[in-house]
């Protein structure tokens, strides 16, 4: 077993398929402790309707509680009164923890201002453009899976197989099993 503490953050409406394979591999085949955190601490529900109740309310949750820390996508992030995790996100990474941001997820990284040096992608530029007004997509990527540059993994909604295995990586560098699920990940989409 491992001692790694891996945040996620979750909205209502969040989405299953970005959260299922990086917090079932990282729990059930690495050992890490999972955490979930939600506004208010509140039950959420995912677009599948899983109901998910968190460990603690987001608002509590400082970077000494966690080695990782993932930001799952859901339509809430594109709200003008969404939460700001920039605080958390920006120490995060000065600390040296992985961060991940997947789909809407995405948004709460431009307004946390971690994309400006940072390569990354997201849905398109456009939906950062659309919901972060500072956002300018000098080093966005057009890219069907996620991008990884100093710590931050970003990826598009269509991308949770890279996201985890990425953010996986970051947090298990020299680990034989990030391979082992890229590799397998990978053979369902080889062509037959």
């Amino acid at each position: 077993m491992t001692d790694k503490r891996i945040a996620v953050v979750l909205l209502d409406e969040f989405a299953d398929w970005e959260h299922g394979l990086f917090a079932a591999a990282a729990r059930a085949w690495l050992g890490a402790r999972v955490d979930h955190y939600t506004p208010g601490g509140q039950v959420v529900r995912s677009m599948g309707g899983l109901n998910v109740t968190p460990e603690a309310a987001l608002e509590t949750l400082t970077t000494d509680q966690f080695d990782a820390l993932a930001v799952i996508g859901s339509s809430g992030w594109e709200a003008p009164n969404a939460p700001d995790v920039g605080p958390l996100m920006r120490s995060a990474l000065v600390a040296g923890r992985p961060v991940g941001a997947i789909c809407g997820g995405t948004l709460a990284a431009g307004r946390a201002g971690v994309l400006r040096e940072r390569r990354h992608t997201s849905n398109a530029a456009d939906y950062l453009r659309e919901h972060v007004t500072d956002y300018d997509g000098a080093l966005y990527v057009d890219s069907p899976r996620a991008v990884i540059d100093s710590g931050l993994v970003t990826a598009p909604g269509t991308a949770p197989a890279s996201f985890a295995t990425g953010l996986l990586g970051l947090i298990w560098p020299d680990h034989p099993l990030i391979g082992q699920l890229t590799a397998m990940i990978s053979a369902e989409h080889r062509a037959a």
